[in-house]
């Protein structure tokens, strides 16, 4: 019967996790009408999904249990009773952090748990190192890393089109010297009596040049920054679709390939019917987004958090995502300073609430048991 609990409490999880987290990735797009809610939803739950199935292939890998090693003795911690209060208070905490709106770390949810569980089953005794140097340094640093990059980022994006207009098509002409005269703001490389010039398409088509190719530097903009939101959704699927399914590894009877598959469905289906409420935080909320401030967001959350897994650092992808858009909102004044005081402190709040979500879970786990 507990393995039966162990298993609902899984799936609830990662239902949770779904819908508080797959949007995050394609918050930018929505916020700057690059995408509707309902492209931008399709776009996230498709990589998202990707990034989950890509875990099969890496599950020797990327299967690694969530420890509480360090903060939890080892005996407790390979008990079903300990499991499932984990994944149930973590659970609850996400899912009403998501009824709220509020983006919340899933990974400190389940940290938060874990010291819930524990102080319980050992009267207090419990080592705070592994908390302090797993929650409070990443939250206190990532945030403020991701707010200077992404505001660095986005000025260094606003300087070129200063000079020439990012959403204007250029194109790539031949022409002659005489018409080529008429036009001293293009760039020229002469042969003969032909010139090569790189200018708008517009200001070509006044003076009748052949066009040789021609780029539309808004569409190219706008690839980029349905790719990279892609590939954080991608990345975060992939890094979080083991995460969880890892907690069902000491239930017996569970291939640990259909453990994957079922936690991936959980949370597709946890995004699909339950984002709107983060989507609207993260989109409209936060500060109003452009199609080159979302490029500059996503960029900067894709290479922060790669950085900080390369070096083993444990930053939160919510945190990094949250403080690029803030640094993109303080960069271009259009920041809501209420609201990112509202999910700081909920970030605040996931630690206590989880834990004692997660003891009662436990009390009940071993009263029932």
């Amino acid at each position: 019967m507990l393995t039966s609990f162990l298993f609902l409490s899984v799936c609830f999880l990662a239902y949770a996790n779904g819908a508080n987290d797959n949007f995050k990735g394609v918050a930018s797009l929505f916020g700057s009408c690059t995408l509707n809610y309902r492209l931008a939803l399709a776009w996230a739950t498709l990589t998202t999904l990707a990034g989950s199935i890509a875990a099969l292939f890496l599950a020797q890998t990327l299967l690694v249990k969530f420890s509480g090693k360090g903060l939890a003795p080892d005996e407790l911690i390979h008990t079903l009773p300990f499991m499932i209060a984990v994944a149930g208070g973590a659970g609850m905490t996400v899912i009403l952090a998501t009824r709220f709106g509020f983006p919340i770390s899933t990974t400190h949810a389940l940290l938060g748990a874990m010291a819930g569980s524990t102080l319980l089953a050992t009267s207090g005794n419990i080592n705070l190192s592994p908390l302090l140097n797993n929650f409070v340094l990443p939250l206190l640093l990532s945030p403020f890393v991701a707010l200077l990059s992404a505001a660095l980022l986005y000025r260094a994006f606003t300087m070129w089109p200063r000079h020439r207009g990012i959403d204007d098509a250029m194109c790539l002409c031949v022409e002659t010297v005489d018409t080529f005269a008429l036009a001293s703001s293009a760039n020229m490389t002469l042969s003969n009596d032909s010139v090569l010039s790189i200018d708008q398409q517009t200001a070509c088509a006044e003076r009748q040049a052949r066009v040789i190719l021609g780029v539309e530097l808004g569409r190219l903009r706008d690839s980029l920054h349905v790719c990279s939101a892609g590939a954080v959704c991608f990345a975060r699927g992939l890094n979080d679709t083991p995460k969880i399914a890892a907690l069902l590894l000491l239930a017996p009877g569970f291939d640990s390939q259909w453990i994957i598959i079922t936690v991936a469905l959980a949370m597709l289906l946890g995004g699909a019917f339950n984002s709107r409420r983060v989507a609207d935080t993260m989109s409209l909320k936060i500060t109003s987004i452009t199609e080159s401030q979302g490029l500059s967001a996503n960029l900067v959350t894709a290479l922060l958090v790669i950085f900080a897994s390369k070096f083993g650092m444990p930053v939160s992808t919510t945190h990094v995502s949250v403080g690029s858009l803030f640094g993109i909102g303080l960069v271009s004044g259009k920041a809501n300073s209420g609201v990112m005081a509202s999910i700081a402190l909920s970030w605040l709040l996931t630690l206590p609430c989880a834990a004692i979500c997660s003891a009662v879970i436990y009390y009940a786990a071993l009263t029932f048991n």
